[in-house]
């Protein structure tokens, strides 16, 4: 099964990608699947910062923080290129692109030509797994049809604090896991489907697809379905399966569980 028929991604679907533990090799790997079959430009973007894409990860990298020239760009070269990343600036201190605003991501999807829009829309630091802070993030646009909710299989059994969980002082309040102590599945369940948690300001509309991710670790499929178990029990409104994988090879997707009347489907 491939990442788009496993997210179920149909042309014109915007893709708000969040999360912890793979999100920026999730988006390039989702937007090497859909350029093959889309017929029209798929956009990487960033509504945070990520570092530069590597030549294998896209065709063009577009630079410009006037949002004019943006859309000047993709009008003219919609049908040259098959896949391109869009930022604002390049950050010289740290090596980063700065992302674009949701406004321009907006913009963008209602041009004609553009086939699938993925957005890098949290930042975690490097760590498997986090709590937003909901004053500024994520970051997601609202035209959003999808939001993809990362989390690394490998943060199960980890210490609650700084070196292991992006902002855990938060994480710790939502989930009743205080720090010190080690994070449990009901831990990593609650952060992806309480109203605060990792894909809080997704668009009422939108559907919830949770991403485990590093299942190829040892026990990591086995711990990876009993998280999937706990997640769609709790009956999320926008939530109806959860993907399975890891991002670092193919074939990505391991499985995909969906929930139904009767209790949970496995397809693979």
């Amino acid at each position: 099964m491939t990442l788009t028929e496993a997210f179920d991604i149909k042309i014109r679907d915007v893709i708000s990608i969040v999360g912890a533990g793979g999100k920026t090799t999730l988006m390039f790997a989702l937007a090497r699947e859909l350029t093959k079959g889309a017929g029209g430009l798929v956009i990487t973007t960033t509504t945070t910062k990520i570092f530069p894409p590597a030549e294998s990860d896209t065709q063009y990298v577009l630079v410009s923080p006037d949002k004019d020239e943006i859309m000047d760009f993709v009008l003219k070269n919609r049908s040259e290129y098959g896949h391109i990343t869009i930022a604002s600036e390049f950050i010289a201190s740290t090596g980063k692109l700065k992302g674009i605003d949701p406004e321009t991501v907006w913009s963008l999807g209602r041009l004609k030509g553009v086939s699938n829009i993925i957005v890098e829309a949290d930042g975690a630091a490097n760590r498997p797994l986090k709590a937003p802070n909901t004053d500024f993030e994520p970051v997601i646009p609202e035209n959003s049809s999808l939001v993809i909710a990362v989390v690394g299989i490998d943060s199960l059994g980890s210490i609650m604090d700084d070196q292991h969980v992006f902002r855990s002082e938060i994480a710790a309040r939502l989930t009743g896991t205080a720090l010190g102590e080690r994070v449990t599945l009901n831990t990593i369940a609650v952060l992806l489907t309480h109203g605060s948690g990792i894909a809080c300001g997704a668009p009422s509309n939108a559907r919830i697809i949770p991403f485990i991710n590093k299942v190829d670790l040892p026990d990591g499929f086995k711990d990876a379905k009993a998280l999937a178990g706990r997640i769609l029990a709790a009956r999320h409104q926008q939530i109806d399966r959860v993907v399975l994988g890891h991002v670092k090879f193919e074939p990505y997707v391991t499985e995909v569980i969906k929930s139904s009347f009767d209790g949970l489907v496995t397809s693979q």
